[in-house]
């Protein structure tokens, strides 16, 4: 697995070197744009619409717009001043529970791996966190941008999970069109809860799949290979429910059908043709 980059974890007075990997990566299929007659690749040029030519990398500064049309200028000095120490240390400020952290706050997950000399510390630092039940929020400095971060065992391994800080998650309050106290019927309630219990099941994530994007590579395959492409009949657009409840009385029988439907299932043996005999 590839090393994105080598510093420590700052755990009170102890060091533990580390090394940092990816722990996810992106399967979406990215498309070239093309010219149409030539099959080109297009080429994007930073091009100035006021000098009317394209701008090379030497005259390009960076500005802060603070009102339409108008930009304070920051020089590259001026960052570097401002910049934190660069350090490769992931210092852990405090420890806490993994339930107070709400799923939103996460942002990207790495891998944490000992280097040579710091096995024994690694271990240290994970079986302590294990049997207290405790993950670490720390500061890190990755790609010239100063974290937050969640350290965390999974799977025998310790997990940096990048997180957001307070004042850049939005609002929920902002958010339009949210119900306060719209009068629901307990019948309603309760065939929803039963259809949440019904449906309800252990989480296995090998269970899911992108169905999109296997059935965009299939056709990518079919293409290549020079296959007619035909395309299936589309479904008829689904109408707007008018009625809650039957919806939910349907939903849930569907349900219900489901596990039967799975358990009965049995392998079909070929029918014997009959011999005629004279």
């Amino acid at each position: 697995m590839h090393t994105l980059w080598k510093g420590a974890i700052s755990f009170g007075l102890v060091n533990i070197p580390v090394r940092v990997h990816a722990a996810t990566e992106e399967k979406d299929i990215h498309f070239k744009m093309l010219h149409q007659p030539c099959h080109t690749p297009i080429r994007y040029q930073r091009h100035c619409s006021v000098c009317q030519r394209s701008v090379p990398p030497d005259e390009i500064i960076r500005g802060y717009e603070v009102q339409p049309g108008q930009y304070v200028i920051v020089e590259d000095e001026e960052l570097a001043r401002l910049a934190p120490e660069k350090n490769k240390n992931i210092e852990i400020l405090d420890f806490v529970r993994l339930q107070e952290i709400d799923p939103i706050y996460f942002v990207k997950s790495y891998y944490l791996s000992p280097q040579e000399t710091g096995g024994k510390a690694y271990a240290l630092l994970r079986q302590a966190m294990e049997q207290t039940g405790k993950i670490a929020i720390a500061k890190v400095m990755l790609r010239n941008k100063s974290s937050l971060a969640a350290l965390r065992v999974y799977r025998h391994v310790l997990v940096m999970e990048t997180i957001y800080y307070p004042d850049e998650i939005r609002a929920a309050e902002q958010v339009p069109g949210i119900p306060q106290e719209e009068h629901v019927q307990e019948k309603e309630l309760q065939l929803a809860i039963q259809l949440v219990e019904q449906l309800t099941t252990p989480f296995k994530p090998d269970k899911y799949s992108d169905d999109y994007r296997h059935a965009l590579l299939e056709l990518i395959r079919q293409k290549q290979e020079g296959a007619v492409i035909e395309t299936p009949p589309q479904p008829p657009a689904a109408g707007q429910v008018i009625d809650l409840m039957e919806a939910l009385k349907a939903s849930l029988e569907a349900a219900e059908k489901k596990p039967a439907k799975a358990k009965g299932r049995k392998k079909r043996t070929p029918a014997k043709t009959p011999v005629v005999t004279s």
